[in-house]
């Protein structure tokens, strides 16, 4: 443990996820290792991932991280709605590092003095630095990367309140700027429609998910205005999508998708919850 360093402590460890080491690990692999990948044919460049509490969404998150599986990023971006109240349009955290049960994790703070920069030379909007947030749906995803990518990687988190088209699309424009000289991983958090019966939330879902695998990000921001899906990290989607897009990749494969219903048995109000990969694909 590094001690004297400023972090972000955990505020869903024993609520969200398990508190113990040893616990968090062992059902963190167990998702990961209960994935039944498709063949990926290319360089993953970014994944979205689910975020609600493990025991409900882990299954899906699985897949996402087990196609990240071993990987060596020098940098991960994570890219995540911010559900609070806040008076910024995009946000980071103020600390250090971020703390789960599994140790800190440290933020590249050049990463995210570069990002802010850009974003403010070309939006005139950078990115509001906050302490000790209630953010979930970032912090969910840290356990998993903890537990599926090798070596030492530093983290670039931001929370998406903004979801306006040029604001999101200039998040990804810039994220991929900075992203381009690393080893680097994107991660989308978003969930999909909420509280829907099980047949509504799987039509709404479905054409949000075909959005995505058309590569379509400003179809993925529109999909909630025209009253055909829904996803509460559309912004943080997107902005990803784009950087991918930015970044070479050409590709979205779906590698799961499954509801609340499908593990509470309760299929009267479910939430949407779906893995995906961005591919770099060969070109034929």
């Amino acid at each position: 443990m590094v001690t004297g360093l400023d972090t972000r402590p955990s505020s869903i460890a024993g609520q969200w996820y398990p508190a113990d080491p040893r616990h968090l690990a062992s059902s963190v692999d167990a998702y990961i290792q209960a994935a039944d990948l498709p063949a990926l044919d290319g360089d993953i460049v970014a994944i979205m991932t689910p975020h609600a509490g493990h025991r409900y969404s882990g299954p899906v998150a699985g897949y996402a991280f087990a196609a990240v599986r071993g990987l060596k990023p020098d940098l991960v971006a994570v890219i995540s709605p911010m559900h609070y109240l806040a008076a910024s349009a995009l946000l980071t955290t103020a600390h250090a590092a971020y703390l789960t049960p599994l140790g800190p994790l440290l933020v590249d703070q050049s990463a995210a003095q570069e990002l802010h920069g850009l974003l403010m030379k070309e939006l005139n909007i950078g990115l509001d630095p906050v302490r000790r947030d209630p953010e979930h749906s970032l912090e969910i995803e840290l356990p998993f990367l903890q537990r599926s990518l090798e070596g030492a990687f530093r983290l670039l988190p931001v929370m998406v309140r903004e979801c306006a088209e040029h604001v999101v699309h200039t998040l990804g424009q810039c994220l991929a700027q900075v992203l381009r000289p690393h080893k680097a991983l994107l991660v989308a958090s978003t969930d999909l429609s909420h509280f829907y019966p099980q047949a509504v939330a799987k039509s709404l879902d479905s054409e949000l998910l075909r959005r995505v695998e058309a590569f379509d990000p400003a179809g993925v921001l529109r999909a909630e205005d025209e009253g055909v899906g829904f996803a509460c990290g559309r912004g943080a989607l997107a902005a990803v999508m784009w950087a991918a897009r930015d970044l070479g990749a050409n590709q979205v494969r779906l590698l799961h998708y499954a509801t609340s219903g499908d593990v509470t048995g309760d299929f009267s109000q479910v939430v949407g919850y779906a893995a995906a990969v961005m591919l770099r694909t060969p070109k034929r």
